[in-house]
């Protein structure tokens, strides 16, 4: 699919004082290692431990509250209207807030898959995708180093060069970034510090 805008930002939208309050709840939490969609939640071997800390190495914690999605929803509708995109979309995913310490980070994914979820029916989800990709900056960007967010706009393609942007539109905190999930990214190292973000992964049926 070709776009006009690979991602459409907002600098410090979302107020200091709500950054840090999803940033203390989120550290209330219980927190887990972030699995990737090949691994699931089962419980990993050595190697596939191995295998995964190549490809992603952060802990996150999962939120369903409604105070956090009123707080971003209105951004990702502007977003998906502005960029020109006008996806169909619904429904909002659990919030993962995540913390990416000295040493962590995620490599190039993308967040979309080949096929849409399958679930039981009735689930909200069943038989949608992927669509619209939010990330919100919780860290002030004097907290840390590295860290940064960013795009490789050729999704891939063997017969591209790699055409990578860093999205440093969204260092300051309350800073957020949308995109199509289908858009590949990564998370760099941290080098020091401690990097908090909110990701939330948007739904829609399949594009027609």
């Amino acid at each position: 699919m070709n776009l006009t805008n690979y991602y459409w930002y907002f600098k410090s939208a979302i107020p200091e004082h709500i950054c840090d309050d999803i940033s203390k709840y989120g550290k209330q939490l219980q927190e887990q290692m972030a699995f990737t969609g090949g691994y699931g939640d089962k419980k990993l071997n050595k190697k596939q431990l191995i295998d995964l800390k190549k490809k992603r190495d952060s802990d996150i914690v999962w939120m369903n509250d409604r105070w956090v999605y009123k707080e971003i929803q209105p951004y990702i509708h502007q977003a998906n209207a502005s960029a020109g995109w006008n996806f169909n979309w619904d429904y909002s995913e659990s919030c993962q807030f995540t913390k990416y310490k000295k040493g962590q980070y995620y490599d190039w994914h993308c967040d979309s898959w080949d096929q849409p979820y399958i679930r039981q029916q009735g689930d909200p989800t069943h038989g949608k995708i992927r669509k619209l990709s939010v990330t919100v900056t919780l860290s002030d960007p004097k907290d840390y180093k590295g860290g940064e967010l960013e795009f490789d706009f050729r999704n891939l393609d063997p017969d591209k060069k790699r055409n990578v942007k860093k999205c440093t539109e969204i260092l300051p905190k309350g800073s957020l970034v949308v995109f199509p999930s289908f858009v590949w990214h990564r998370v760099c190292p941290v080098k020091s510090g401690e990097r908090n973000s909110l990701v939330i992964w948007n739904l829609g049926y399949p594009f027609q």
